[in-house]
């Protein structure tokens, strides 16, 4: 476990490697406890570097067994080796060479799940980011392309299955049982790209013909006897094929392509050329064992990885500064696609709440950083939601400033310019500005300013005048390292909205640009002036979230009321929904705050009302329209000084008060949306589970609530509706005879089954209130937990940290103290998780004093433990900073 920690990685120190890898040959021969790794590097070194440059090469608690250049072999004073580098001070005079490494790895003792490791019996690998150094040296950097051929060679009996990147080039047997397998990839790609999967596992084999009629086959590999749980993972995949063809023009280009999902993965998925390697949660899936959430997270991850192929692997990024260059340029095109596929406003909506939640709070925190960062520690804790989801929000305002067809233009322009190479963003921007003829110069500081804009807002009209005026000032607040900001570029989607709920007409446009209905902010102050304006229209901002950024505007709540029932944007008809929500939750915690209790408007709960019961919208639109903002969602926007308790009693409160203003009319549509027909994963079956799942949360607040959610729990025919029902009377009806009997129902029907299970541990990780601290602690003990299983870490600790913001933020501290010992805990055995977890505590600063000090103990316990990762300690140094 590396813990060198004093290393600061900057964008400006960015210099070519003297050397390039342009041949990578690997031999595996795979024992559980010393596998031998012989890597033929065929190398070149660059034009205009000196003959005597040494070769530096990476490495990462390597055990080196001999080193040969051209066929001979390496004395000791002919090179350095360290476990995590290997430097040949002379290297030959000639400009190409070949050099041979070989190492010894120990897959089954590697808890760390980078680079070669043994999961559940299955050989696999994960490079991403620097993983590959923990298999051979090398030069493990984005920049270095390099085309591999691979063999494997195992105990056939121990591993019938080997698999690597690109097309099979050969197979056979050996002596003594042993048997080998060829791979080779005929397109560059860097050494995070590599991957290798042995073992013995089911297939699910399809095929797909790709737009210029290839034969692609297609292998889903799973542990054996769940081959039927893969179908819908293969049917996803044979969709983004298609999709990527029809949207991008972007053509598959080998053999073959598989997925193999593994039980033990620090990520989600992982986009290796060819050979894509899988958490499983999202590969299996039934409707037995999966919900509807589920089954489109597996859609839109199978997706994203196979996107990749293009947005990354054919062109992938020249420094993991650039991170965001096939992260967030994926994630935009996965958002679309699963737009495409189920419904764009629904969509649109999950995403922002999903920025808002995570992202968000990152840039108002101690670890917020810009989109490509410019310094880094440790790279693996920039696999952030400002990376992802902002990064995605950056390349649609690409598409929003220059609309749809130049937008296509400039991404065609990208592929066919920079195929097989490692672009940086500079390289991104400038074909959108070559194809639309734009300056994107100050529309680039959303990739290189951190923070949230916030746009102030306030209107007028003059009717004497016909004349309607936007007042509109922009600020950035400062973020670590960034006191001061400069103006940005934000593209703000709007629209006039009349007392008949059309659009209102205007003759003209003074103080700032304004196309295709998007007023472009580049000022720090603008005055927007629009003329032939009769009568003062109600303004809707940020259409469709066109920028992330926040809104203050001076808006009465008459016109927020209405935008809310009649605004024909959709995103910004839930935004007002949304806001009067939010602004009602707030009201309510400062009167609780103030010894009072909690007052709500009837006006509140008979707009739910009118929402739940519009047949004109869609049910899954209604069912995040009538979902509450969140517990952090609300603390975000107080901003400092926070009670979760407080919060806590002013939701409930204000869900209560809906609840008794529409029990009846609540009651009559939960019973009309029971599924009548077989499970369908359909965007339109999910949408009706999901309103009626919401309506159960409502409906369990009232007098026979208790009975109403077990009922539905004993008569679901699915997960959704199971696994809602067990969250209501959990949540809800805590310590009642019915939530227990429940747990122990659900757990006697899935004990075995480690993914549902994960949906068992998080459900009651997520229980508000003091006392689940304890039960957390104690289900750490649990038969079925493993702090060496990311899933199950993730479940139970990080939801617990992350998602219970009553049971973590305790306010004598016991929820601080057991997450600082299990963080600990993790570490021993895998860093990044670890460190992911040390994540929740980012907000600390922003709660009342008492907690905030006891926070900050929990911290200072975790930095000063001894002999901490470098991915932690960074996380903590950076949070405590």
């Amino acid at each position: 476990m590396r813990t060198d920690t004093g290393h600061v990685f900057k964008l400006e120190d960015y210099r070519p490697s003297d050397y390039l890898i342009l041949e990578t040959s690997l031999v595996f021969r795979l024992s559980p406890e010393a596998t031998r790794v012989t890597a033929t590097l065929t190398i070149e070194r660059r034009d205009g570097v000196v003959a005597s440059a040494p070769l530096v090469l990476d490495g990462d608690g390597l055990t080196l067994i001999r080193v040969a250049i051209d066929g001979r072999e390496l004395q000791p004073a002919d090179f350095l080796a360290t476990p995590d580098q290997l430097t040949i001070s002379q290297a030959p005079a000639a400009p190409r060479f070949q050099l041979l490494i070989e190492t010894e790895v120990a897959p089954a003792g590697n808890e760390t799940l980078m680079g070669l490791y043994r999961s559940s019996s299955v050989y696999c690998t994960q490079c991403e980011a620097e993983g590959f150094r923990r298999i051979t040296y090398f030069l493990d950097r984005p920049d270095i392309l390099s085309v591999y051929t691979v063999r494997i060679e195992a105990k056939l009996d121990e591993a019938p299955l080997l698999l690597s990147n690109g097309n099979p080039a050969g197979s056979g047997d050996l002596a003594d049982g042993w048997h080998y397998a060829v791979w080779h990839d005929p397109f560059p790609k860097p050494s995070y790209l590599f991957a290798l999967v042995a073992g013995a596992l089911g297939k699910v084999a399809d095929s797909f013909v790709t737009l210029s009629g290839r034969t692609v086959e297609l292998g889903i590999y799973v542990e054996p006897g769940k081959e039927w749980l893969a179908g819908y993972a293969m049917d996803a995949l044979k969709r983004s094929m298609k999709w990527d063809e029809e949207a991008f023009g972007r053509e598959y280009d080998l053999d073959v392509f598989n997925i193999v999902a593994v039980s033990d993965f620090n990520m989600g998925a992982m986009e290796n050329k060819g050979l894509n390697i899988f958490n499983d949660k999202y590969v299996l899936a039934d409707e037995e064992t999966a919900t509807d959430a589920d089954f489109a997270n597996i859609e839109a991850i199978i997706a994203h990885e196979y996107f990749h192929n293009w947005t990354g692997n054919r062109i992938t990024c020249r420094d993991w500064f650039q991170l965001c260059l096939k992260e967030g340029l994926t994630v935009f095109r996965d958002h679309e696609f699963s737009a495409d596929q189920r419904s764009r406003a629904v969509k649109r909506i999950a995403e922002v709440r999903t920025l808002r939640a995570h992202q968000f709070p990152e840039d108002q925190g101690p670890l917020a950083h810009p989109v490509r960062p410019r310094r880094y520690r440790e790279i693996n804790n920039f696999y952030t939601a400002t990376v992802y989801e902002k990064g995605s929000e950056v390349v649609r305002m690409i598409r929003t400033i220059l609309g749809a067809e130049a937008f296509r233009a400039g991404m065609d322009l990208y592929f066919e310019r920079h195929d097989g190479e490692a672009a940086t963003i500079e390289d991104f921007l400038k074909v959108f500005e070559d194809v639309s003829g734009r300056d994107l110069s100050q529309f680039a500081l959303w990739y290189h300013q951190a923070g949230t804009p916030n746009l102030t807002v306030s209107s007028t009209h003059n009717p004497a005048a016909r004349e309607f005026t936007l007042e509109i000032e922009q600020s950035v607040p400062p973020t670590p390292s960034e006191s001061r900001k400069r103006l940005m570029h934000i593209p703000l989607a709007f629209g006039l909205v009349g007392a008949d709920g059309r659009p209102v007409a205007y003759d003209g446009v003074e103080g700032a640009t304004v196309e295709d209905g998007v007023i472009h902010i580049r000022k720090r102050r603008q005055v927007v002036r629009f003329s032939g304006v009769a009568e003062r229209p109600a303004v809707s901002l940020n259409r469709g979230f066109s920028a992330p950024i926040t809104l203050s505007v001076e808006q009465k709540a008459d016109d927020q009321f209405f935008l809310a029932g009649h605004d024909s944007d959709s995103f910004s008809r839930w935004q007002a929904f949304n806001t009067l929500l939010t602004d009602a939750l707030i009201a309510a915690f400062r009167q609780i705050l103030g010894g009072k209790e909690p007052v709500y408007t009837a006006r509140l709960s008979e707009l739910a009302g009118k929402i739940a019961a519009d047949e004109a919208l869609e049910p899954a639109y209604r069912a995040l329209a009538l979902a509450l903002p969140g517990e952090a969602d609300i603390a975000r926007d107080i901003g400092k000084g926070i009670d979760p308790d407080a919060i806590l009693t002013a939701r409930e409160a204000l869900a209560l008060a809906i609840a008794k203003a529409n029990g009846q009319a609540f009651s009559s549509l939960y019973d009309r949306l029971a599924d009548k027909g077989p499970f369908s994963p359909d965007a339109a079956s999910a949408g009706r589970r999901a309103l009626r799942n919401i309506l159960l949360d409502y409906l369990a607040l009232l007098p026979e609530g208790t009975e109403l959610a077990a009922r539905h729990f004993r008569s679901a025919t699915n997960m959704t509706d199971r696994a809602a029902a067990l969250t209501v009377l959990a949540h809800r009806h805590r310590g009642s005879p019915e939530a227990a009997k429940a747990l122990a129902d659900f757990e006697a029907k899935y004990g075995s089954d480690a993914l549902v299970m994960d949906k068992w541990f998080q459900i009651q990780a997520g229980v508000p209130g003091p006392q689940t601290v304890e039960t957390v602690r104690t289900l750490t003990k649990h038969a079925g937990f493993s702090m060496a299983n990311p899933n199950r870490v993730r479940s139970l600790v990080g939801t617990f940290s992350s998602a219970n913001q009553t049971g973590f933020h305790r306010p004598d501290g016991e929820g601080y103290r057991f997450f600082a010992e299990t963080v600990l805990e993790v570490e021993k055995r895998n860093p990044q998780v670890a460190a992911r977890l040390a994540t929740a505590l980012r907000s600390w600063r922003s709660l009342e004093p008492v907690r905030q000090a006891k926070a900050r103990e929990a911290l200072l316990t975790i930095a000063g433990a001894e002999n901490l990762s470098a991915d932690l300690r960074d996380i903590v140094e950076r949070t405590l900073a």
